[in-house]
C-alpha cells in the first residue's frame, strides 16, 4: 500500500512538472509572437507562422535534449568538459539552422536583393538561445529541488508516523500490569469500583486500537482519553497523590495530532509522582482557545536528577510538534529544585 502511495504520489509530481513546462513554454511563445507581430505587415502572416514555429520548434529540441540526455548523462555524472562541449555543439547546430533561415527571411524576402546581414543574426540567436536555455535549465533545478525537498518532508513524515504507530502500539507495560493488578485486587474485594475500572480501561483500550488512527482527532476525545487515563492511576496511586485535571474554552472543531498531550503527563508520572514518597502532586491544565495551552506541573525530590529532555516519549513530542507545527508552537520546560513544569503552546487555528 505504501508503494501504490509512493507511485501515486511521484505520478502527480510528473504531471505538476509537464504542466509547468508546458506553461513555460507557451509563455515563451507569446512573448516571441508579441517580439515578431511585425512580420505580418513586412513579410505576410504565412511566413510569420513559419518564422514562429521554426523558432518555437528548434528551442523546445534544444531544451529537450539538453535536460533529457546531456544533463543526466553528463551534469549529474560530473562529466562536466563533455557537458559543456556538447552544449556548445548544440547551440552551434541551433545557431546555423537558424541564422541561415533568418537570412533568407530578412535578407531575400522582406528586402529582396539586399541580402541580411549573417553576423547579426548569429550574435541576436546565441544571446537569446543561450537564455531561454540558461532559463530551462533554472526551471528545471527549481522543479528538482521543490520535488526533492516534498519526498525528502514525506519521508519524514512516514518515518516519524512509523514511530508514533510502534509506539501507540506499544502498551505501557507497568501502566496496564498496574492496572490489572489493581483490577485483580478490586474484584478480591468485591469493590464497586471494578465494573467503573474495567469500563475505563475498555474505553482507554478501544481508543487506542480503533479511534487514533486518524492524523488529527477532536481534540474532545483526546482529552477524554488522558481523563480515563489519569482515572486509573488515581486507583493505583489513591491518597497518596493529589492528581488533577482542569479542561477550560471552546474544544469545538479544535482537532490535534493522537497522543500528542499523554507524553508530558506520563513524564511527569515517571520522573515525578511514582518517585515521590509524600504529597505527591500532578496539576494539568488545558485550555482550549485561539490557542491550545497545555501546563503540566509535578513536584519531585529535592535530591533527584533533573531529566530536562525527559525519555523517548518527549523526544517523539519535540519532532513531532517540529514537523506539524513548526511555526506555531512553543514548549518550554522549567526544571527547578522541587518541581517540574512544562508549558505547550499550538496555535490551531480553532
Amino acid at each position: 500500500m505504501e508503494k501504490e502511495s509512493g507511485m501515486i504520489s511521484n505520478g502527480r509530481s510528473l504531471v505538476g512538472s509537464k504542466w509547468i513546462y508546458l506553461g513555460y513554454w507557451v509563455l515563451v511563445t507569446i512573448i516571441f509572437l508579441y517580439d515578431r507581430r511585425y512580420l505580418i505587415t513586412k513579410a505576410g502572416l504565412p511566413y510569420f507562422f513559419v518564422c514562429s514555429i521554426v523558432r518555437i520548434a528548434l528551442l523546445i529540441g534544444l531544451a529537450w535534449v539538453n535536460l533529457n540526455v546531456l544533463i543526466p548523462r553528463y551534469l549529474f555524472k560530473k562529466h562536466y568538459p563533455s557537458y559543456f562541449g556538447l552544449v556548445l555543439l548544440l547551440i552551434a547546430v541551433y545557431l546555423i539552422v537558424q541564422s541561415l533561415y533568418d537570412y533568407y527571411l530578412f535578407g531575400f524576402i522582406i528586402s529582396p536583393n539586399k541580402g541580411g546581414q549573417l553576423s547579426a543574426s548569429l550574435a541576436y540567436n546565441f544571446t537569446h538561445t543561450s537564455l531561454y536555455l540558461l532559463l530551462t535549465v533554472a526551471l528545471k533545478f527549481s522543479i528538482d529541488w521543490y520535488e526533492q525537498k516534498k519526498l525528502l518532508q514525506e519521508i519524514r513524515v512516514e518515518k516519524l508516523q512509523t514511530e508514533v504507530n510502534y509506539l501507540r502500539s506499544q502498551v505501557n507495560p507497568h501502566f496496564l500490569f498496574n492496572v490489572l493488578n489493581n483490577l485483580y485486587a478490586l474484584t478480591i474485594k468485591k469493590s464497586d469500583q471494578a465494573p467503573n475500572v474495567v469500563l475505563k480501561l475498555s474505553e482507554l483500550m478501544e481508543y487506542m486500537l480503533y479511534e487514533s488512527d486518524a492524523d488529527y482527532v477532536p481534540l474532545e476525545k483526546e482529552i477524554n482519553y488522558l481523563h480515563n487515563y489519569l482515572e486509573l492511576e488515581k486507583i493505583r496511586y489513591g491518597n497518596h497523590a493529589d492528581i488533577q485535571l482542569t479542561v477550560t474554552g471552546n474544544m469545538d472543531h479544535c482537532q490535534i495530532p493522537p497522543f500528542l498531550i499523554l507524553p508530558i503527563v506520563e513524564n511527569a508520572f515517571k520522573h515525578g509522582i511514582s518517585k515521590t514518597v509524600h504529597n505527591a502532586y500532578l496539576y494539568i491544565h488545558i485550555e482550549a482557545d485561539a490557542v491550545l495551552s497545555v501546563k503540566v506541573i509535578n513536584n519531585k525530590l529535592n535530591f533527584q536528577q533533573s531529566e530536562v529532555n525527559g525519555g523517548i516519549g518527549l523526544i517523539n513530542l519535540k519532532k513531532r510538534l517540529e514537523l506539524l507545527y513548526q511555526d506555531k508552537h512553543t514548549l518550554e520546560i522549567i526544571d527547578s529544585p522541587i518541581q517540574y513544569e512544562v508549558l505547550l503552546k499550538i496555535d490551531l487555528s480553532c
